[in-house]
């Protein structure tokens, strides 16, 4: 055998082995996808709660953590990173493995306002996560005073209308801090009405409330779980609600677009996101998962006690909602000239 025969045999052994290697690895890589989505999951997964302890966001994940995870077949640790208006826990998630391990409760603020109210955010609220499921939509609801109600013969919106422009630059209205929802509807309010009401910024909605009942306000936006007693004791006057559609724990509220301000439409909602890059597989056992225990007795009644609108959404229709809501809010933080350093 000639050298040169020698050196093409030795060549087409060569490209034969690679070739067939290349062919072993591929059929090894394509059967990876399914094999992990169909162990998945392998382990606990982590859920961030953007926010202190104990307030509605972290009891809801923690109800849902329990009820969803004999669905999903592993325990759901909730974890609470508060911080910068809910950037710090959100961005942890945005961030992590693609793989459905490791969730957020985002929020209204966290993925529709923070994005215009912060000079800097460290994530996109759109590119970075995959929406997951839609747990909750609240309503506000602009409460009034009852002493300054009372004395000045203030029942519907439009009566407190007329008191602000006859009285511009005096009526004010309490809120949580600049930013939050309750600034945001007020200075909407201003806007859409053409008046002149201060904004009184508190050190977060209860102290904001308790300015309220004594007086030290006249009126705020407050979200209606928090406001539901105060009014039902009738230590408030509820006026309005700021959705587009009236509450179903007050019915006989106007919305505020009924009322004569429009357009308006300002509400609390808050929904699971995972991280982008997320097999659309995992995405979907997670979204079953939480639908399911979004039905359970004690997940509606907490539900029904935040005065929470039942609106079940798929995945594509809960991403669609968070583009929506995200130019949105752009408008009215502008509206606002609200910013948050």
């Amino acid at each position: 055998m000639t050298y040169k025969r020698f050196a093409f045999l030795l060549l087409g052994l060569v490209l034969s082995c690679a070739s067939v290697s290349l062919m072993a690895q591929t059929s090894v890589n394509s059967a990876e996808v399914p094999l992990q989505i169909s162990d998945w999951p392998s382990k606990p997964l982590r859920w961030i709660v953007p926010y202190p302890p104990g307030g509605p966001l972290d009891s809801m994940a923690r109800l849902l953590a329990e009820k969803a995870k004999g669905s999903i077949g592993q325990t759901i640790i909730v974890e609470n990173k508060p911080g910068a208006g809910g950037n710090i826990g959100a961005d942890v998630v945005a961030k992590a493995a693609p793989d459905g391990y490791t969730l957020v409760m985002g929020a209204v603020a966290t993925h529709a306002i923070n994005p215009w109210l912060f000079a800097r955010i460290p994530y996109d609220s759109v590119r970075d996560f995959a929406p997951v499921a839609l747990v909750a939509s609240v309503p506000n609801v602009l409460v009034l005073n009852k002493e300054f109600a009372n004395t000045n013969s203030i029942r519907t919106l439009q009566d407190l209308l007329a008191y602000a422009r006859l009285h511009p630059g005096e009526l004010n209205y309490g809120s949580g801090g600049s930013g939050s929802a309750g600034h945001l509807a007020g200075a909407l309010l201003n806007a859409r009405a053409q008046l002149n009401v201060v904004h009184i910024p508190y050190q977060g909605a209860a102290p904001a409330q308790l300015a309220l009942l004594s007086g030290q306000s006249h009126f705020m936006f407050d979200n209606l779980a928090a406001a539901a007693g105060l009014i039902k004791d009738a230590k408030v006057i509820p006026l309005a609600v700021t959705t587009t559609m009236r509450a179903q724990m007050l019915p006989d509220v106007p919305t505020m677009q009924e009322a004569g301000v429009q357009p308006f439409d300002i509400g609390t909602w808050f929904g699971i996101f995972t991280t982008a890059g997320t097999p659309p597989a995992v995405v979907s056992v997670l979204h079953k998962a939480f639908q399911t225990a979004l039905t359970d007795p004690a997940v509606l009644e907490r539900l029904q006690a935040m005065g929470s609108e039942a609106a079940p959404l798929t995945v594509a229709q809960f991403a669609e909602m968070v583009q929506t809501e995200r130019e949105k809010y752009r408008e009215i933080v502008r509206i606002s000239g609200a910013q948050a350093n």
